[in-house]
């Protein structure tokens, strides 16, 4: 009978509970009783009340499992929503999104499907993501997540007064909206002000929602502010010290500040208990590949660079990075604090793990205050990557952020990097492409008040791109009409976070709508060729492409004069230079083809085979500097480990008396693994003894002898170092 009563009070009180009411528990910190709930739910014959009780419970497969049961006997828009939710929540975003189609399906109108669409496109800076939120609500004006979420979506669209009216509606749907009073929180950090209310409200609802102070840390970090993020995420660690999402990206934004040993501990505690999204394992994992990389210290920096090619790119990575931030310091009228700690990843897979969850990114280089993390050149197509223009771009955001305190746009900081890439040569960064082109046609760009918009939330292919080219471009033109000095007031502006429409009418003295149109009036002239016959050359161009592969040289050659100049900027895949030059060279008028090659170069062409070409042609034409020019250009283009190529700029730099990019080549030659090292040794004591460093030359002059005793020359060479007084000198110190 015991037995029995008890039965009866088990199903009693299953008939009480409701996955609404579990999670309603969760949502006000009643965590006893939500777990209480949820077991009780998953003891259901429901499958579908069973399901949401293995969720709650965080029995996340089981569920899944239960959730598939449910799905095939109740085929509804809400339960295939809330499976979808849970796929959401596992980090499978391409599951999640199927649910909320299929439910969509079953039901058109059915506004918790729209609202888990909006979350799934968030989650990649979609902007569809405000289209289905406010689908969402327009079905069902009462749906607080989707109005909290239209507040979320304006924060990251730096859209601070929209988000705070979002935030308020969600505040007249729910009083005790959490999430809401968690952005308007957020606000009043991200706007600097000394205390904000809304805390205190947050926890009087709930005195354990750790999610909201992580939600301020996400939003710190979408505006790059990394350090106070770590700070907000140890506050939602006090809250619940088992909230291990917060570990996890608590660990990461260690690790985008370059502190390992604290990163690896929360990344470890939140992946031993379970949670193990994309960015948790893989950031562990490429924690783990450090092992396999060697870092290089000077002054004021540090390189980390994959052993297997360290000793080659260490010659050309360290001492541009000392140049580049001499350069910087002076420009910029700044001095940096802390060494700036440049990564180089040869597996573009690990540099992604270290931008994952970043809007806007041009995926070659990424700043996160002092630490800089890039591609290798290796780890890019031959030609497709310029690293030097991008360590520059990124170096430039180190200086910027620290100056403003990390309160600057990014289209100003993004912008004047891009600024910076051909304000050091003109050939360097990128060219101007043709989505770009057809962009600036098609009346596609951003008023400067949201160029924001268009690095976080693109509404079209290529936007992103695109406003990489406009921030460039506003900042060519604010430099040319006022000078740098105002680019280094706006950037001191910035700092006290304020607005760009409040920067630009104070500092430029205009109002915002006058810039865009002044700046679209110089953008126009200054594109006006390329922009009027871009379709003509586009159709030329095809031709000429068909001509070559038939070899009407004369055709090809007609056609390249007369459309080359109309787009200079092209240097990708049959560029009209390229064609140009491969019909005079069938033509066997080669001064014409060196002359097509040099154009290509000085217009930024970056292709290797076309630019080791040009330097073969220029040094047989006897213009060994302007070779050697060439293939310096190449060096920050695509250093491959390729001896014969070293060797023969160390021969060049020799034949002109330049000894230390002869003595940087030819040890660029050792680290490329050549066929003759002892020869390769030898010259590079040559090198040194003609430098005057014969403690250096007698180094390689033994190695050489070690790995070919019999080398006469080096011999040679060695009888004449020990016979040296400087070198004997030396020797009687040591």
């Amino acid at each position: 009978m015991r037995m029995l009563a008890a039965l009866l009070s088990l199903c009693a009180a299953l008939g009480a509970q409701t996955p609404k009411e579990c999670w309603k528990n969760r949502y006000y910190g009643r965590n006893a009783e939500a777990d209480k709930c949820f077991e009780r739910l998953s003891y259901s014959s429901d499958p579908y009340v069973k399901a949401e009780g293995l969720w709650g419970m965080g029995y996340f497969d089981d569920a899944n499992t239960t959730f598939r049961s449910a799905a095939s006997v109740k085929k509804t828009a809400e339960v295939k929503t809330r499976w979808g939710r849970l796929f959401l929540e596992r980090w499978n975003k391409g599951e999640a999104a199927k649910l909320f189609q299929e439910a969509m399906e079953a039901d058109e109108n059915y506004a918790p499907a729209m609202l888990g669409m909006a979350m799934v496109l968030s989650e990649g800076f979609d902007a569809k993501a405000v289209e289905f939120a406010e689908k969402a609500l327009k079905a069902d004006p009462k749906l607080l997540e989707a109005q909290e979420l239209l507040a979320k979506l304006a924060v990251e669209d730096v859209n601070f007064e929209k988000a705070q009216k979002e935030a308020e509606k969600a505040l007249q749907i729910a009083p005790d909206a959490i999430d809401a009073m968690a952005i308007l929180g957020a606000l009043d950090v991200l706007s600097d002000k000394p205390s904000t209310p809304w805390f205190g409200k947050m926890d009087a609802v709930n005195p354990v929602h750790a999610e909201g102070y992580a939600y301020v840390a996400q939003t710190l970090i979408l505006n790059r502010r990394y350090l106070e993020a770590i700070e907000y995420f140890k506050k939602s660690l006090e809250k619940d010290p088992k909230y291990w999402k917060a570990h996890s990206e608590l660990g990461i934004s260690y690790m985008r500040l370059g502190m390992e040993e604290p990163a690896r501990k929360h990344l470890e505690l939140a992946y031993e208990n379970n949670f193990r999204d994309p960015a948790t394992v893989n950031t562990l994992r490429l924690m783990d590949s450090y092992k396999n990389y060697e870092t290089f210290k000077a002054p004021g920096l540090e390189v980390r660079l994959r052993k297997n090619e360290a000793d080659l790119l260490r010659l050309y990575f360290v001492p541009e990075l000392q140049k580049a931030i001499a350069t910087y310091e002076k420009k910029y009228r700044f001095k940096l604090q802390e060494p700036v700690k440049l990564e180089v990843y040869p597996e573009h897979e690990d540099f992604a793990v270290r931008t994952m969850g970043m809007p806007g990114l041009g995926a070659l280089g990424v700043a996160f205050g002092y630490v800089v993390a890039m591609d290798s050149p290796s780890g890019r197509k031959p030609g497709d990557f310029h690293w030097a223009s991008t360590m520059w771009h990124e170096l430039s955001h180190v200086f910027v952020l620290s100056l403003t305190k990390h309160r600057v746009p990014r289209w100003f900081t993004e912008g004047l990097a891009v600024h910076e890439e051909t304000a050091i040569y003109p050939d360097w960064g990128d060219r101007l492409a043709p989505p770009v082109l057809q962009a600036v046609k098609g009346k596609k760009l951003l008023p400067i008040a949201q160029l924001d918009r268009g690095f976080i939330r693109p509404s079209y292919p290529n936007q992103v791109i695109v406003s990489y080219f406009q921030g460039g471009k506003v900042l060519d033109y604010i430099v040319e009409k006022w000078g740098f000095d105002k680019v280094l007031e706006m950037m001191k502006a910035f700092s006290e976070t304020v607005t760009t429409a409040a920067v630009v009418e104070k500092h430029l003295g205009m109002k915002p709508e006058d810039f865009d149109k002044q700046f679209l009036a110089w953008l126009d002239a200054q594109l006006k060729t390329p922009l009027e016959k871009f379709t003509e050359w586009s159709k030329r161009r095809m031709v000429m492409v068909q001509n070559v592969k038939e070899k009407k040289w004369d055709d090809v050659i007609k056609d390249g004069r007369e459309i080359r100049d109309w787009y200079p900027d092209y240097v990708e895949g049959f560029s009209v230079y390229e064609m140009l030059a491969d019909a005079y060279e069938a033509k066997k008028d080669e001064k014409a083809a060196l002359a097509e090659l040099e154009l290509y170069a000085k217009a930024g062409g970056r292709f290797p085979a076309n630019l080791k070409e040009l330097a073969d042609k220029l040094e047989k034409a006897g213009r060994q500097k302007d070779a050697i020019a060439v293939l310096e250009k190449l060096n920050w283009i695509y250093p491959v480990a390729d001896a014969d190529y070293h060797q023969k700029q160390g021969d060049l730099n020799m034949g002109l008396g330049r000894l230390q990019p002869a003595i940087r080549e030819y040890e660029a030659t050792l680290a490329s693994k050549p066929s003759d090292p002892a020869q390769s040794h030898y010259q590079l004591a040559q090198a040194y003894l003609k430098a005057r460093q014969n403690e250096k030359a007698m180094e390689h002059v033994v190695s050489a002898l070690e790995t070919a005793p019999g080398f006469k020359p080096a011999q040679k060479l060695l009888l004449e170092l020990t016979s040296s007084p400087t070198t004997n000198s030396k020797q009687k110190k040591d």
